[in-house]
């Protein structure tokens, strides 16, 4: 199936431009239902989840991605997060206007999010319970494992310095691209996307994600939405006992978990691609199980002021033909 691909910039309520884009089934299909995405920390939409937006979109689904705030082709310092709800906030704003437009009216809206994507999935979530007809989570962040939870001396004295070092590069951390991808080819390639965020982690970052998995932690009880938790079974980025975790006390009446034996970090990026092809066939089958939906009543949000200043627009094939360009028109939002 053909996929249309498309740009956009929009600001935040802070000011700060922040990159969006979509991928969407051809203009003459209208979509089984909308999907967005929520990516993991340092990646970005538009390279690294290409895969993603394209199979969901040639699956039929209209799906939408930003970047947060200082990640991939957004605005602000590179990977600084001073408040993790402000990635909520950003994304909560994004993805409910586009759910209010005229041709998206009844359609089922889910969130997809990998990684530290799982937990701003769950948060959204939490924000509004019963907004989102489910989730994807591939590989969430959503619980600190004993294994790597730092002690609580160590929080309490990076604590206490984190309002004067906040965007210091200080916090040791592994290779994580070395740590999530398997095959080494696919590793390369993305190490090679410049777009994607490298260096050490910044301090406010750091305690930010860690202080976020301690919040989820406790709250697992109360997703209540359907979704689909995936993990590789000798994943050393996200512990699967994390995932197993959310599975097991989780409230909702519809959880599905899948463990991937022998599988990494990367389920949909880094592993070969037979591996590939078995994780977003569970992903799309899940999807097309739950895609009728009865309408749905779109409360309004925030009012939003367009101006017309860049865009582009291209056709896109799964073989990885475009077509020639059918128009320029992207424009900036301001989402108050």
């Amino acid at each position: 199936m053909e996929v249309e691909y498309e740009e956009e910039f929009i600001r935040n309520s802070r000011g700060v431009r922040l990159f969006t884009c979509r991928w969407l089934p051809a203009a003459s299909s209208s979509p089984r239902a909308l999907v967005f995405l929520c990516h993991g920390y340092g990646m970005e939409c538009s390279g690294f989840m290409k895969e993603v937006g394209l199979r969901l979109a040639a699956a039929g689904y209209a799906v939408y991605g930003l970047d947060y705030e200082g990640h991939g082709k957004s605005g602000g310092p590179r990977c600084y997060i001073n408040k993790f709800e402000n990635l909520i906030n950003d994304c909560d704003r994004f993805f409910k206007h586009v759910c209010r437009r005229d041709e998206y009216s009844g359609k089922g809206r889910f969130l997809y999010g990998e990684s530290m994507g799982g937990a701003v999935a769950l948060l959204l979530h939490k924000r509004d319970p019963v907004f989102w007809d489910g989730a994807v989570l591939v590989a969430p962040m959503c619980k600190i494992s004993e294994k790597v939870k730092p002690h609580p001396m160590v929080i309490n004295i990076l604590t206490k310095v984190e309002e004067i070092i906040p965007k210091w590069k200080i916090v040791p951390t592994k290779d994580v691209i070395e740590s999530a991808f398997k095959d080494p080819v696919k590793r390369e390639e993305i190490r090679g996307n410049k777009l994607i965020y490298q260096d050490k982690p910044r301090l406010k970052t750091a305690l930010e994600m860690l202080r976020t998995s301690m919040q989820l932690q406790h709250t697992l009880s109360k997703v209540m939405f359907p979704f689909l938790v995936l993990h590789g079974e000798v994943d050393t980025v996200t512990d699967p006992e994390v995932s197993k975790a959310l599975y097991q006390t989780a409230g909702s009446q519809d959880k599905t978990i899948k463990m991937y034996p022998g599988m990494w970090h990367g389920l949909t990026s880094g592993e070969p691609t037979e591996n590939i092809e078995i994780v977003f066939a569970d992903i799309v089958a899940w999807l097309d199980d739950r895609t009728t939906q009865a309408p749905h009543v779109l409360f309004e949000d925030s009012p939003a002021i367009t101006s017309q200043i860049h865009a582009a627009r291209l056709h896109i094939t799964l073989r990885g033909r475009p077509t020639k360009p059918i128009r320029a028109c992207c424009s900036t939002t301001i989402l108050h």
